[in-house]
């Protein structure tokens, strides 16, 4: 029996293997986060968990900067990632590079969700906190009652005392807001 694949395999924590940021190899805990069968995953670009082009090159020269200026075999972030279904969560990312002189060569990285924001530091109910997390996947305040089984008008209101307490006056400047809060703490 091979204890290292098992260990791998099935350990609790989100884990993947990378090769100049293609997914050669992802544990079931990596699959089951993101909502693909592995399969799916295999051999793909890591873009495909990334909520757009943009954010994927900018944590990739994140990255490579770090391990070229800090000299480094590690990295870790925060970032915004997309799960099949569209949504956007917050994770917490530590890789480690197995081939220095060639940094994207052979990566393993570890991803952690979290279900805290850097938000909650503007004393944000637990209720505007979950709220917040809808708006920034882009949900209407129609489709975020349904999902939170309130009124229309109840989630009108949270969104209104949001939108008080963050300064802005306006959808886009909140989701601006929430996402620009997140990075603020985001990069370690």
């Amino acid at each position: 029996m091979d204890y290292n694949k098992l260990a791998f395999d099935f350990s609790p924590a989100p884990l993947v293997v990378l090769s100049y940021r293609h997914m050669v190899e992802i544990n079931t805990a990596f699959a089951n986060m993101f909502g693909y069968e592995r399969e799916a995953l295999m051999n793909q670009s890591i873009v495909k968990i990334f909520p757009s082009i943009e954010d994927y090159e900018k944590v990739g020269q994140d990255a490579l900067d770090s391990f070229s200026k800090k000299h480094s075999l590690f990295y870790s972030d925060q970032r915004f990632m997309q799960h099949k279904n569209g949504e956007l969560f917050w994770v917490q990312t530590h890789g480690r590079t197995l081939t220095p002189e060639d940094p994207f060569k052979l990566m393993v990285w570890h991803f952690e969700r979290k279900n805290q924001n850097a938000l909650s530091k503007q004393k944000l109910t637990k209720r505007e906190s979950e709220i917040t997390q809808l708006i920034v996947n882009g949900f209407t305040c129609k489709e975020i009652a349904r999902k939170l089984d309130l009124s229309h008008r109840t989630i009108e209101v949270h969104k209104a005392n949001l939108m008080k307490k963050l300064g802005v006056r306006s959808k886009a400047e909140l989701t601006s807001k929430i996402i620009i809060q997140e990075n603020k703490s985001s990069y370690v």
